[in-house]
């Protein structure tokens, strides 16, 4: 890992973002951007770590896990956090031409497939919800879903389908919104560590191992290290850190065109540009004795299991490699997005999940509440204290 700090006459910045993936990143240049004085900060390089390591899937659904897990009522609290997606993937179909760099973005929708009855029956409910949106889920026969994708095999029931989903290239979109926040005069600095905050008069002190850094407005980003970050404050919130794995193919001729996903078990499927299907769901990774996470042989047999299971023409496809990224949570799937209370100037950004679907959102949503104290939508049911 290589150190980056620009070669600058002060470490004195009105605005200072700490975390270098899609967020942050999209924090810094929407600040940049409006004429806000910015620096960026990363513990590693950029994009390392959630935001490089996911599958690039555009989530714009309710996912069948948490409302099959955690019901209706959940689902209903959860919209606000549905439209924070869907109005990210706005930005997401103009990010590409905005940027000047092509990030492989295409929405084509994403299709959730159901085998049994009772999973049909709680897809039209989630169609229901998801409708009310203005979003235009629409419920599958299994004709209509083999017009979609024949592919999927014909043991299956039915599906709902939400035409807003897709996919992007998780490599491309933090380090282009990264460049695009330094075309406008932010600050990018790699592989310097905050190691401890202070709060001083009207500023903030970060003091790292490369020397001291203030700002009037710190917004954190780093989704796992938030803790880290705020715990001199006596601030935690109930982040958790889950090692998960994904797994690619060999190239194959293009078949898949939407993100799809099983009621029934973990899974999520989708085609890369390359031509590689992208394999994955949210199984888990092992962590080792040194705790570091490593590749999961009884999650990938699982994993295959299930794909095949909805795919059965993959059986003679390779997979090639297995990689594993961070799934970051809170415990009711909401995101936590705002000032800290007590602590002007100190700003909180993190969608769990699906983290890579909100960050353009999410980063200019932060931006928003520095420069104009407005946000653009009610942050309530994102608030910060409701964890106490």
């Amino acid at each position: 890992m290589t150190v980056n700090i620009p070669n600058i006459s002060h470490r004195e910045f009105e605005n200072i973002v700490v975390g270098g993936g899609i967020s942050g990143a999209a924090a810094a240049y929407y600040l940049a951007k409006s004429g806000g004085q910015c620096a960026l900060i990363e513990q590693f390089d950029l994009n390392t770590q959630a935001s490089g390591r996911n599958a690039g899937s555009l989530h714009g659904q309710i996912q069948y896990e948490g409302f099959h897990q955690l019901g209706e009522t959940w689902a209903r609290d959860f919209l606000p956090a549905l439209k924070f997606l869907a109005d990210s993937l706005e930005i997401w179909k103009g990010v590409s031409a905005e940027l000047g760099v092509d990030l492989e973005v295409v929405q084509n929708g994403g299709l959730m497939i159901a085998e049994s009855k009772a999973e049909f029956a709680a897809l039209k409910k989630k169609v229901e919800l998801e409708r009310t949106l203005g979003i235009d889920a629409q419920l599958l026969s299994m004709k209509e879903v083999l017009e979609k994708a024949p592919y999927i095999s014909t043991k299956m029931l039915g599906g709902a389908f939400s035409p807003i989903e897709g996919k992007a290239n998780p490599l491309l979109a933090a380090p282009a919104f990264a460049s695009a926040a330094r075309t406008h005069g932010a600050q990018v600095i790699t592989g310097v560590k905050v190691e401890s905050i202070e709060r001083q008069n009207e500023m903030y002190l970060l003091h790292t191992a490369s020397g001291e850094f203030y700002c009037r407005n710190l917004v954190i980003t780093a989704n796992a290290g938030i803790n880290y970050l705020t715990q001199q404050f006596g601030i935690e919130f109930p982040i958790s850190n889950d090692p998960v794995q994904v797994s690619v193919s060999e190239m194959i001729a293009p078949m898949v065109k939407h993100l799809v996903y099983f009621t029934g078990e973990k899974l999520t499927f989708k085609q890369a540009k390359s031509g590689s299907l992208l394999i994955g769901g949210g199984w888990p990774a092992k962590v080792g004795p040194d705790g570091k996470a490593v590749f999961n042989p009884e999650s990938f047999r699982a994993n295959m299991r299930v794909a095949l299971k909805v795919v059965p023409s993959i059986s003679k496809v390779r997979i090639i490699r297995t990689w594993i990224g961070t799934g970051n949570g809170t415990p009711d799937h909401r995101p936590l997005i705002g000032e800290v209370s007590g602590y002007k100037g100190l700003y909180i950004g993190m969608f769990p999940y699906m983290g890579f679907t909100a960050g353009p959102l999410l980063g200019r949503t932060l931006a928003n509440l520095i420069l104009n104290a407005d946000a653009e939508r009610d942050l309530t049911p994102f608030a910060l204290s409701r964890f106490g």
